[in-house]
């Protein structure tokens, strides 16, 4: 199982509030039978009506930590828009809060969702919008992040930190994992060993 108790990189700054799922991936593309190449879509209809939206600007393709306002990921409990950002390249999200369902879904993706206080968000997104380049640390053990010659506390549902920080987060490779007490235990179960 993959624990994940750190994550290092560029940041992207979003620090608008109420920001729905509908936003994150726009109901066209819900169609996917499969979520390859869902990730190409994210945020599709601000970047096409908003030239300077994070995600445009190539100084944040490659950014990996999401930095977002309030209420993140409201709306429809579409796993579509976890998956998406994901997919687009986002490892890690700190926001002032976030819609319950979507930080679930996050947290079932390995997408660590964390919350910091509106100044420190604010002065995170003042600096990597000044400094693109500018890495930061996200440690999930100490519940912080750091950058620069900062240090910025953060907090994180006791649960999800558990499920992240320990790998119990990833439910295949637990199965995996698990595999011959899984096929012990339906070697004893009659419906799983009657023929037809």
């Amino acid at each position: 199982m993959t624990r994940i108790t750190q994550i290092t990189g560029t940041g992207i700054p979003l620090l608008l509030d109420d920001i729905d799922t509908d936003r994150i991936i726009p109901a066209r593309f819900l169609r996917c039978v499969s979520f390859e190449g869902i990730g190409e879509h994210a945020f599709k209809d601000d970047r096409e009506q908003h030239a300077a939206h994070p995600f445009n600007l190539e100084h944040h393709a490659d950014g990996s930590i999401l930095v977002a306002g309030r209420n993140f990921g409201c709306g429809s409990s579409r796993e579509h828009a976890p998956q998406s950002l994901m997919r687009w390249g986002v490892k890690a999200i700190i926001g002032e809060s976030f819609a319950e369902i979507f930080f679930g879904n996050c947290t079932s993706l390995g997408v660590p969702c964390v919350t910091a206080e509106r100044p420190a968000l604010e002065a995170l997104a003042k600096l990597i919008q000044a400094d693109p380049p500018l890495e930061i640390n996200l440690d999930l053990q100490a519940k912080e992040v750091r950058y620069a010659d900062t240090i910025v506390p953060v907090d994180i549902a006791a649960s999800a930190h558990e499920a992240l920080v320990s790998g119990q987060w990833d439910f295949l490779s637990q199965l995996l994992d698990n595999k011959d007490a899984i096929r012990q235990t339906a070697s004893r179960l009659p419906y799983m060993n009657a023929s037809v």
